[in-house]
């Protein structure tokens, strides 16, 4: 099969990777205000440099800048669009683990005005981030907007505003179409809409969280794929899209779990994206069969690397699951990647440096060998 030379990549990855304990210290000396935002910049270029260079080292044809000047993979985005804040609620998320359960806490959104792009979000940490890349495709990860509903319901739009929520739902997809826009003018050819609300309204448990918030669960994923597809409708050409779905990664542990099942005819076959990145590490995901919705044309990124711990996985157990998939869809449309980022908020992920890395590289070595 030939080489991709444009995303996704046979060998890709999801985004977030560990931060280095000397930029944990530099935010800790920030926030404790030992250090200017000037110095905290720079010691996050510092580190994004290097992480780039470790990716473009270990063969991988994308970059990101590891998500370094966030605390998180979403939250930091959603505060900046204009008509959202943090809440004074603490918004709590139960996790479970191997080793336990443990619980998440977060600000709470409240959208206390008109949904609308007051800047060109992360402008910055692109230029950067293209700026660091030599050989790499540098790409930008954005939370999709399911999230800013996802995360509040209906009780974070205050009803003053918009008494009319379609006109919430119009406005907050308009945001995200300028977004797109202005990233394409800013060169931008990679942008990946991370989305979980997709992947955890598989989970019963979830759907009736959602119900019980008065939501319309059994239809709400139809409802994120039109915005999502309204916020893209207007794409710049020549820049490819992607989603990102899992059950939820905060310091090795979960959220939520069960097959692609629930949502996987409208998924596949309506949301307007080139390429699903599919968390598919354990049991918790389901079979594959579900991707015989993925339309031709559509790319399959197969997340059977976890990040969730250390441990190496098998080569030929990699090989043998990419060719159990390729039964449900054809194997040109499918490439390899870690299951989730390595460090979806500023903790990480209870793995090494070093594994980070030989997780990196052993999908890069899988891909080479059954792709070419």
């Amino acid at each position: 099969m030939p080489a991709r030379m444009t995303p996704p990549f046979r060998a890709d990855h999801v985004g977030s990777l560990l931060r280095p304990p000397e930029l944990l210290r530099a935010r800790d000396d920030f926030a404790d205000g030992r250090i200017s935002a000037e110095r905290l910049r720079s010691a996050e270029d510092e580190a994004i440099r290097a992480v780039v260079k470790m990716q473009e080292d270990v063969g991988l044809q994308s970059a990101t800048d590891g998500e370094f000047r966030r605390a998180s993979w979403h939250m930091d985005y959603i505060y900046r669009l204009g008509g959202i804040d943090p809440a004074p609620e603490k918004l709590k998320v139960h996790f479970r683990s191997e080793s336990g359960d443990l619980e998440f806490m977060s600000a709470a959104l409240r959208v206390h005005d008109r949904v609308r792009l007051d800047e060109t979000i992360f402008a910055d940490d692109f230029r950067a981030l293209r700026g660091f890349v030599s050989t790499n495709t540098p790409k930008l990860t954005i939370p999709s907007p399911s999230m800013v509903h996802y995360r509040g319901g209906p009780a974070s739009i205050d009803r003053a505003v918009y008494p009319d929520t379609e006109e919430f739902w119009r406005d907050l997809s308009a945001a995200y179409a300028e977004e797109v826009r202005r990233l394409g003018e800013l060169g931008c050819t990679y942008l990946q809409f991370d989305d979980t609300s997709l992947a955890y309204l598989n989970d019963p448990a979830q759907r009736a969280e959602i119900a019980a918030r008065g939501d319309d669960a059994e239809h709400m994923h139809l409802r994120y794929i039109k915005q999502i597809n309204a916020a893209l409708a207007g794409r710049p050409e020549g820049m490819t899209i992607t989603t990102h779905m899992c059950r939820g990664n905060f310091r090795s542990s979960w959220a939520a779990e069960g097959g692609y099942d629930f949502v996987a005819e409208a998924l596949f076959g309506e949301l307007g994206v080139d390429g699903f990145f599919l968390e598919y590490d354990d049991a918790r995901s389901g079979g594959f069969e579900p991707l015989r919705f993925v339309p031709k044309g559509k790319m399959v990124v197969l997340g059977l690397v976890t990040t969730k711990r250390g441990e190496l996985e098998s080569k030929d157990a990699l090989k043998r699951r990419i060719e159990e998939a390729s039964n449900y869809v054809d194997g040109d449309q499918l490439c390899l990647s870690p299951q989730c980022g390595f460090s979806s908020t500023v903790e990480g992920n209870a793995l090494t440096y070093d594994e980070q890395v030989a997780k990196l590289r052993l999908i890069v070595e899988t891909a080479h060998e059954v792709w070419g």
